[in-house]
């Protein structure tokens, strides 16, 4: 289910598009071929975190022409050099290729950065590898890349909040950015001595106490993530909050109300997937964290792993219904790379089965729907055929 959008060419709510070829700045190299390409490009690439309508960039560049300037982010987005969002309105955002493609730009004008910004432009750190092999690609976190400013914020022990669908990276993010990590895994099912520790049995009879990944995050100044906190029963949270505050201490009931003192470099980071059932963010654990961070998938890293541009168009419809409440359900970059892994394995048809096949019953229609639409194959969930 999908929203119907304006028609390609026709930018609402901003300055009529006039019609003819892009114009230069009377007085600015008039008449060099390309000129106003590079304004654009130039100035999407100095605010590289905003997502801007054609008249306001129309405006800051001080083109005659938002038809002009509209042509040339088009010809930016068909090269994979920004991202074209509809929601109604036509609005642009620079992709990591546009800002590397800018970075190689003859300048236009003057250059100034947005606030904040600090000396040369920043190249894309290399991919960082995960535990289990794989790599995650940095994104772009304030002043610099995702994994980087983790770290800072560790080193302030500002605890960040995590949020966003399961399957947007996440985990993998917190993973790339701290070898060190110790996680507990959140569920309905979770207890305090998940946190703290257990007695376990061991060989020969008898028991021993095994302390917990927060006992030993706390000693070892390592850092402790806690994944899908808002499934953990709110009173078993709790044994966190001391182990946060100004105090760095908690105490152990089960081991004759033993202590552990956080030492330097512990450092707790929680996930949160709002629309999961049966999450709950309480107050107490919300103000316990300084940075809630949306964490949300990134269409462009997944074009350049390979999901084809159709099926990724798919995807983001998908997301902007399920953000409107038309739909329950939405594949995120985490589907997406095993889409690509069937399709190389059993075909395009069947990855484009089984990916509308994974959907929840209630969201495989949608999902049906749109891949079929941005494909223009009829897809049914995949399925064994006859002998």
């Amino acid at each position: 289910m999908t929203t119907p959008h304006p028609p390609a060419g026709s930018p609402q709510n901003d300055p009529a598009p006039t019609s003819g070829a892009a114009t230069p700045t009377t007085g600015e190299g008039s008449g060099r071929s390309g000129y106003l390409y590079r304004k654009v490009a130039l100035h999407l690439a100095d605010h590289p975190d905003q997502i801007l309508k054609v008249g306001e960039i129309t405006r800051a560049i001080g083109a005659p022409s938002s038809g002009a300037v509209f042509e040339a982010l088009k010809k930016m987005a068909a090269a994979g050099h920004a991202t074209h969002h509809r929601d109604p309105h036509h609005r642009f955002q620079i992709t990591q290729d546009g800002i590397d493609a800018a970075g190689a730009l003859p300048p236009a004008a003057p250059r100034t950065r947005s606030s904040g910004s600090s000396g040369g432009r920043q190249s894309r750190p290399a991919p960082v590898p995960r535990p289990n092999g794989t790599l995650y690609h940095p994104r772009r976190l304030g002043k610099g890349w995702d994994v980087e400013e983790l770290r800072r914020l560790r080193a302030q022990q500002v605890p960040v909040l995590l949020y966003g669908p399961p399957g947007t990276g996440k985990t993998a993010m917190v993973e790339a950015a701290f070898p060190d990590l110790l996680t507990v895994a959140g569920t309905g099912d979770t207890v305090v001595d998940d946190f703290l520790g257990s007695y376990n049995p061991v060989p020969g009879g008898g028991y021993e106490f095994v302390h917990g990944p927060l006992v030993i995050a706390m000693r070892e100044g390592r850092v402790l993530l806690v994944d899908d906190a808002t499934l953990i029963p709110p009173r078993v949270l709790a044994v966190l909050y001391p182990a946060m505050d100004g105090r760095g201490i908690v105490t152990i009931p089960a081991h004759g109300n033993e202590t552990a003192q956080a030492v330097d470099g512990f450092y707790i980071v929680a996930g949160h997937n709002p629309g999961v059932h049966g999450a709950v963010l309480t107050e107490a654990l919300a103000s316990r964290f300084t940075v809630h961070l949306h964490v949300t998938t990134d269409w462009d890293l997944a074009r350049q792993l390979g999901v084809p541009r159709p099926v990724v168009a798919a995807a983001m419809d998908l997301n902007a219904d399920l953000a409107a409440g038309k739909t329950v359900w939405a594949p995120q970059l985490r589907e997406l790379l095993g889409f690509v892994k069937v399709r190389d394995q059993l075909g395009m048809s069947a990855a484009l089965a089984n990916l509308a096949g994974i959907a929840p019953e209630d969201a495989r229609d949608d999902v049906t729907a749109a891949l079929s639409r941005h494909t223009g194959t009829p897809i049914t969930a995949l399925a064994l055929g006859k002998r």
